[in-house]
């Protein structure tokens, strides 16, 4: 399979942006934001679910998260003191406040939440190198919103 390379400029393109990250693995070491170019950044480990569908297989793989005209970063339920653990993103959504200004959430499995204050949606995802084979597929409960 190609390398994964999309740009997000709207509510419909950050679905599909979201649909490639669901099951993504972040350490919170790996997220940051700067504010001096209004960009927030991380690097994750996602699923692939389209290999998964065309082969068979599963793998995961590198890739990087940015977004631009990121104005303030607020966390919830991320403990500072485990900086090294590991989140499973489960969705990438948008809430308009005043068009196109807004709020990007990113949703973690246990609750914990990143709100990304945008002047509009501007998000980047690349992957970074190789796929390399995993031994479980990310299973959620029935119901859940993942």
């Amino acid at each position: 399979m190609n390398s994964l390379k999309l740009l997000a400029l709207d509510e419909e393109d950050l679905a599909i942006l979201s649909a490639h990250l669901q099951d993504a693995l972040v350490k919170r070491a790996d997220m940051g934001f700067l504010p001096r170019v209004q960009r927030f950044a991380l690097l994750l480990n996602r699923f692939d679910w389209d290999h998964k569908a065309a082969t068979g297989d599963t793998v995961r793989r590198r890739a990087g998260l940015h977004f631009e005209r990121v104005r303030q970063v607020k966390c919830r339920g991320l403990d500072e003191a485990q900086r090294e653990g590991v989140l499973n993103l489960l969705a990438v959504t948008f809430e308009i406040t005043d068009t196109p200004s807004g709020f990007v959430l990113l949703t973690f499995s246990g609750g914990a939440e990143v709100r990304l204050e945008v002047e509009c949606i501007e998000a980047s995802l690349k992957d970074l190198g190789p796929a390399w084979g995993c031994a479980h597929v990310p299973k959620h409960a029935a119901g859940s919103a993942a």
